[in-house]
């Protein structure tokens, strides 16, 4: 995948101009398909799973998704992008941040 393409960066920029839960919400309804954001949001279901240590089959029962769609998951979870890892980290700090009071 070269990220580096104009379409790339400029979707990338789009991504990052975005500055509330509410505009994240309009651009990806504008941006995908309903049954694009249903798959989305199961494999970041499936990705905070895996990172709990759910097994696979329970993670395919509860989101619907494919053994192989959970391999996957897991395989770019544990890769060394780290995409998955960081956000769910940050989301994690973010919740334990706000519980505390922060």
């Amino acid at each position: 995948m070269n990220w580096s393409t104009p379409r790339n960066t400029q979707l990338v920029r789009a991504l990052l101009s975005l500055k509330t839960s509410d505009e994240a919400r309009r651009f990806l309804r504008d941006l995908l398909t309903p049954d694009e954001i249903e798959e989305f949001s199961k494999r970041f279901q499936a990705a905070e799973l895996l990172t709990r240590n759910v097994p696979y089959s329970a993670i395919e029962k509860k989101t619907g998704l494919s053994s192989t769609t959970v391999a996957r998951v897991s395989k770019w979870l544990n890769g060394s992008e780290g995409g998955y890892r960081r956000v769910i980290g940050r989301m994690h700090h973010h919740s334990t941040s706000l519980a505390r009071g922060s």
